[in-house]
C-alpha cells in the first residue's frame, strides 16, 4: 500500500497563490492516475485535478485555468498550483492514487489517501 503525505497547506487571501506537494512511500505514483479532491466538513469530496503517467492532466470545470496538477519528472512528486484562490475553496485538501481508470473523478476509484492539508482563503 502506497503512503501519502501532504504539504504545502496554508492560510492566504483571495487571490493569492499556494502550492500543494504530495509524496509517496512504500511505492510509486508511476503507473496509475493520481488526483487532487477537496472536501469541506459535512460534504462530499470533489474532485480538483487528475494526471496520470504518460503527463494528460485533467481539471474540475470549477478551477481550470487556474489549477496546474503535475509531477515535475519526480516520480513520487505530485504538485498542486492554486492561483487566483477564492474564499469558497476553503477546505482541507487530499492527494490521492491508485486508480487504474483514465479520467478518473470519483473517490471510490482511489485506493490510496493522504491526511490532507487545510487551505484558508481569507476574503
Amino acid at each position: 500500500q502506497v503512503h501519502l503525505a501532504e504539504s504545502g497547506g496554508g492560510w492566504v487571501q483571495a487571490g493569492g497563490s499556494l502550492r500543494l506537494s504530495c509524496v509517496a512511500s512504500g511505492g510509486t505514483y508511476r503507473d496509475y492516475t493520481t488526483a487532487w479532491f477537496r472536501q469541506t466538513p459535512g460534504k462530499q469530496r470533489e474532485f480538483v485535478a487528475g494526471n496520470r503517467w504518460s503527463g494528460d492532466s485533467t481539471y474540475g470545470e470549477s478551477v481550470k485555468g487556474r489549477f496546474t496538477i503535475s509531477r515535475e519528472n519526480a516520480p513520487n512528486w505530485v504538485y498542486l498550483y492554486l492561483n487566483i484562490l477564492k474564499p469558497e475553496e476553503t477546505d482541507v485538501y487530499y492527494c490521492a492514487t491508485g486508480s487504474l481508470i483514465w479520467p478518473s473523478f470519483r473517490e471510490e476509484e482511489y485506493t490510496d489517501w493522504g491526511q490532507g492539508t487545510q487551505v484558508t482563503v481569507s476574503s
